[in-house]
């Protein structure tokens, strides 16, 4: 593909066949490069190796076993990573699990995965140990944010003094327990699962996604060289590892490589600033929710990102007015970035030092090309490609796609007929490749019969100086069968009236897809990757009216 950037492998070949043998061949080509930080703390990747190691065994004596599951629930730490390493050295897979889920929101993910163990904070452990008794969980082992690092930032540890926990075993102490040992080396292939991943839930009940070693190398590879790290680049943890984006395009691309991993914990803007520059960073992705909390810190300038190749958002679409704002302020462009928990993570992207377009119909700033590897298409509704520049069903096939869910057989079927991933979502792919998303079909609007796609009407509030974030949907209209409804927080110290909102949207789009109302609210209620959650936007209406 011409977009490609210079020097990209159309067709590559990956050169491991687990994520395992992607390590040990980083550990042994630099053993003495940096491979974590976390604020003033460093690991090299022989101490990543040799802790790894030891947690390995230490995990093995519990009786995890190849193939068996066990939750990582923590935030961005370097326990995390360590954790990973481990657990893919004895053929065992990482579920992540957000640090944020308690009670049933938490037991029901690990009662689904059938879950033998989880790695927590010291802090929640008695917590966590009462939700999980009498679950198929056998065991805890527990860990402190505050390991491997002396700092201990006020802004970012409330509390300087380690947790005492009556449940679960130290994972610093299992690891001092095992130093030096090496773990049983099953003979991991790349058809083993890595990862589970649970769906947002966006579109119904989240669903275990099993990502390979495979379907992971394919994504750090392609998405890796892609977008240009290289040895001696510096990776920003921005993404919870907890979600797919955060796991492979920060983590696992940065371990594999000789670069070094910044860990900085829960994201706190001011920190983050700080940590670019501390650090040096060179490479980050993140939910297009960090860099507007980024924009907003009033002290932000363009030498916090001095060290920075390139930033990339993923998880969300971006308006185009959001890049705009950002790039004159900073100088840099946000590029962005579209992957699923199904496609292992990034898997379309906007070459690094390019400018996405922005589809005139629909207004949608485009999510990239598609990566070396991945078959993309449009399709109609019954399955056959449509022209370039007509819209459909994206579906995509490749290495970087995993090939179900665990235990539900129907709901495989029904994503991946024959093998392909139909991923719900309306998109254009004009004809030199790039890639529109125009919306969920789930979420468009049937207005008087005319289609109304709500990421197109947030595009438009999005460029009112006084709008911070937008949320549109639908709702029952007895005359129209729908209505336009759209939801904005405003900037700090912006004032703006509803109906100069609706004028606004009205002198820029078609008057059918007018909103009807506009309602300003404290926040826009999102996931973690900063995609809206519409289903608790709709129904809001009568409430605010």
């Amino acid at each position: 593909m011409s977009l490609y950037p210079s020097g990209t492998v159309t067709d590559p070949s990956i050169p491991f066949a687990s994520l395992v043998d992607a390590w040990n061949a980083r550990v042994a080509a630099n053993p003495d490069g940096v491979a974590l930080r976390y604020f003033d703390g460093v690991l090299t990747a022989a101490e990543v190796d040799e802790q790894s190691d030891a947690l390995a065994v230490g995990l093995s004596e519990k009786g995890v076993r190849r193939g068996d599951r066990v939750g990582i629930y923590l935030q961005n730490i370097p326990q995390y990573a360590i954790s990973m390493v481990a657990l893919w050295k004895i053929g065992a897979a990482a579920l992540l699990l957000n640090p944020m889920y308690r009670g049933a929101e938490l037991r029901h993910l690990v009662d689904d995965a059938g879950t033998v163990g989880v790695i927590c904070s010291d802090r929640s452990a008695e917590e966590t140990a009462d939700t999980l008794r009498g679950s198929s969980v056998r065991w805890l082992i527990t860990t402190s944010d505050l390991d491997f690092q002396n700092r201990s930032d006020p802004r970012v540890f409330a509390d300087p003094v380690r947790a005492t926990s009556r449940v679960g075993e130290d994972l610093v102490n299992v690891v001092a327990r095992h130093r030096g040992a090496r773990p049983p080396r099953p003979d991991v292939s790349g058809d083993d699962t890595a990862i589970v991943a649970y769906t947002s839930g966006t579109t119904g009940t989240p669903k275990a996604s099993l990502n390979t070693h495979a379907n992971v190398l394919a994504v750090a590879t392609t998405f890796g060289d892609f977008v240009g790290t290289a040895d001696g680049d510096v990776v920003f943890a921005i993404a919870p590892l907890f979600h797919i984006t955060g796991a492979v395009i920060n983590a696992v691309v940065a371990l594999i490589r000789d670069c070094t991993l910044v860990f900085a914990n829960r994201f706190h803007p001011e920190v983050t600033l700080e940590m670019f520059v501390e650090h040096r960073v060179t490479f980050t992705i993140g939910s297009i929710t960090v860099f507007n909390a980024l924009y907003r810190v009033p002290d932000a300038s363009p030498e916090h990102f001095a060290s920075v190749k390139a930033l990339y958002s993923g998880g969300a679409p971006i308006p185009p007015a959001t890049v705009r704002k950002f790039e004159e302020r900073f100088g840099h462009y946000i590029h962005n970035a579209f992957g699923m928990t199904e496609t292992s993570s990034g898997v379309i992207a906007v070459p690094p030092g390019a400018r996405a377009p922005v589809d005139p119909a629909s207004g949608s700033l485009s999510i990239g090309i598609p990566l070396p590897l991945l078959d993309a298409r449009v399709v109609s509704a019954d399955g056959e490609p449509v022209l370039a520049g007509t819209a459909g069903e994206l579906t995509l096939a490749g290495p970087q796609i995993i090939a179900g869910y665990l235990g539900r057989p129907e709901d495989t079927a029904k994503t991946f007929p024959c093998g392909r991933l139909h991923t719900g979502d309306v998109a254009i792919m004009d004809e030199h490749g790039w890639v529109y998303l125009v919306d969920r079909l789930k979420d468009q609007i049937n207005v008087s019969g005319y289609k109304v796609w709500p990421r197109e009407v947030e595009g438009v509030l999005h460029e009112h100086p006084a709008v911070y974030e937008a949320g549109v949907t639908g709702e029952p209209d007895d005359y129209q069968g729908e209505r336009v409804v759209a939801y904005v927080s405003l900037n700090p110290g912006a004032h703006v009236s509803e109906s100069e909102l609706v004028a606004f949207v009205g002198d820029r789009l078609a008057a059918y897809k007018r909103p009807r109302q506009v309602h300003v609210v404290d926040s826009i209620p999102k996931t973690l990757t900063g995609k809206i959650r519409r289903t608790e936007l709709r129904g809001r209406a009568g409430a605010t009216m």
